[in-house]
């Protein structure tokens, strides 16, 4: 069922006669569950699709949440196919598609969408919000997401459920850097390592047994080189003369605080966790949340994607060397859809120096490299049989 709350800041007496109208009908037949007239914003909260077309347009309307009937407890759906967390359902997000930690980089990046069709906003119960339109004529979603890896995987997996053919994900975030690169610089990620506390280790006691190491570092999961190299392109293009490093490698953690070295009242034995990260991943050069699991779970979907050909830059005098951490992988293309991703990380902290950007950048850079993550998308070739169709879809 369809369960959305209609908050009226204009009309009001053409809402309260329309809902007067509604209130002498009967409730248990139309299934409204609630009126509030007492309120300078009246609302009403409606489930049933029917009755949502005899009411004028609302000025916002979102999910309340997913309190009415679930159908299958496996993969949580209501009866018109919205699902449990982003309240999304097939025909509201595109198959090329931005996602962001925080509705407020959502919105700054939805001002360079097209006009007209006017851009679908859907903000769900769970603070997930979805902004869907076009750009440059081509249909795009901007999905903000929150952190870490809980929210990457509910945002991968029921979009996967609501769109047909290909999903084509560009994560743009926030990022501390391990490298000399000066803050504000952007990096995209040839791979990306998952950084996680081991909880079998007694960080009270200080270790159960001399094998046991208090945090743990994962294979890498790498990028789909193709959208890394048209992403890199576009931001170096757009961002002059803010640098862009490409082919690095990223290490995802599960911690803003523990699994990062913060240093906290806790008892984390991380002291030496950077450097032990440094060491341990070649080409090492960023910390956040959320990249490796975007690039397992594409990876899980589709299959390894093809590592670059072009060897990583190692320190920051550009010279190339070999990187150990991909091997060559020749994989045939089957039927099934895939799942492509990349990930462009803003270095908002450097871990070296302890400098951190300031607001004017961040408004500049969140801006300028939206825009350029719009244009990698729309540059991204998709053949028409795996695109979702525009029929019945929000962005016709």
């Amino acid at each position: 069922m369809l369960h959305l709350e209609h908050q009226v800041q204009k009309d009001i007496g053409v809402w309260r006669m329309q809902l007067t109208k509604i209130a002498r009908r009967s409730l248990v037949e139309l299934r409204v569950t609630a009126f509030d007239f007492g309120s300078e914003t009246p609302r009403v909260v409606i489930r049933d699709p029917k009755l949502l077309a005899t009411l004028p347009p609302p000025q916002s309307c979102k999910p309340i949440g997913m309190k009415d009937l679930i159908i299958d407890a496996n993969f949580p759906r209501t009866l018109d196919q919205r699902v449990y967390h982003l309240g999304l359902r097939s025909g509201e997000v595109a198959n090329r598609i931005i996602t962001v930690g925080s509705p407020p980089r959502a919105d700054a990046i939805a001002v360079h969408l097209d006009a007209q069709p006017k851009p679908f906003r859907l903000f769900s119960e769970r603070g997930f919000l979805t902004i869907t339109g076009r750009f440059k004529g081509v249909p795009v979603s901007i999905c903000s997401i929150g952190m870490g890896y809980p929210n990457m995987d509910f945002f991968v997996r029921e979009v996967r459920e609501c769109l047909i053919g290909e999903m084509i994900v560009i994560r743009l975030g926030s990022c501390g850097g391990l490298r000399d690169f000066p803050v504000g610089s952007v990096v995209v990620p040839r791979a990306s390592v998952a950084v996680t506390r081991n909880f079998d280790y007694d960080f009270y006691g200080g270790g159960s047994t001399k094998s046991e190491m208090p945090y743990r570092i994962s294979k890498p999961a790498v990028a789909d080189v193709e959208l890394a190299t048209i992403l890199y392109r576009s931001l170096d293009s757009m961002l002059a003369p803010t640098r862009v490093i490409p082919g690095v490698v990223n290490a995802s953690a599960d911690s803003f605080y523990s699994s990062q070295g913060r240093k906290t009242l806790f008892p984390d034995h991380n002291s030496d966790l950077i450097n032990h990260l440094l060491s341990s991943v070649d080409d090492l050069a960023t910390l956040e949340m959320e990249t490796f699991h975007l690039f397992h779970l594409a990876a899980s979907w589709s299959g390894p994607p093809k590592p670059p050909i072009k060897p990583a830059t190692n320190g920051t005098d550009g010279a190339a060397t070999q990187s150990p951490v991909l091997d060559t992988l020749d994989l045939s293309e089957g039927d099934r859809p895939r799942i492509r991703a990349a990930s462009a990380q803003m270095i908002f902290a450097s871990r070296t120096s302890q400098e951190f950007i300031v607001p004017e950048e961040v408004e500049r850079l969140e801006s300028l490299s939206g825009r350029a993550v719009l244009q990698a998308l729309v540059e991204v070739d998709i053949p028409g049989d795996r695109l979702h169709p525009d029929a019945g879809s929000v962005w016709t």
